[in-house]
């Protein structure tokens, strides 16, 4: 079971992709500030984050930065969830560290898809073990 992040203010929008995501088999962890986010990245070691980009106390895109600069966390792939769907966006999104960019409202059955493409990034494929012939001398 993969671990998700959800990092989001908007209780009404945290609720509606917990239940959601719990449903379809994930652990979820919570964050509702930046700094919570960036807190329970280092401590929840989550398999992938879904980040909200307009957040109290420290913002999306410096929680991407910050997360990204941790180099046990840089690994662990960002989707940015935000209402900024602007010409532009997407590109910030991603340069401030984030792996991909979901605009709101959220379309449940695409982020299930870019979740899914982005747990498979990251997860390495399984090293193919090859039997080896000694000859005797």
């Amino acid at each position: 079971m993969s671990k998700i992040l959800l990092v989001e203010d908007h209780e009404e929008i945290w609720d509606f992709l917990s239940r959601r995501l719990k449903r379809r088999g994930f652990d979820v962890v919570l964050a509702t500030d930046g700094q919570q986010a960036v807190d329970k990245a280092a401590s929840e070691r989550p398999d992938i984050v879904l980040l909200d980009m307009n957040l109290p106390i420290m913002d999306g895109w410096t929680v991407a930065g910050t997360i990204k600069a941790n180099p046990e966390l840089r690994p662990t792939p960002i989707i940015a969830l935000t209402a900024h769907a602007m010409s532009g966006d997407r590109e910030k999104a991603l340069a401030a560290g984030c792996d991909d960019y979901h605009p709101k409202p959220v379309d449940f059955s695409r982020l299930l898809i870019q979740i899914d493409e982005q747990l498979a990034r990251a997860t390495p494929p399984p090293t193919a073990i090859i039997p080896v012939r000694i000859a005797e001398a």
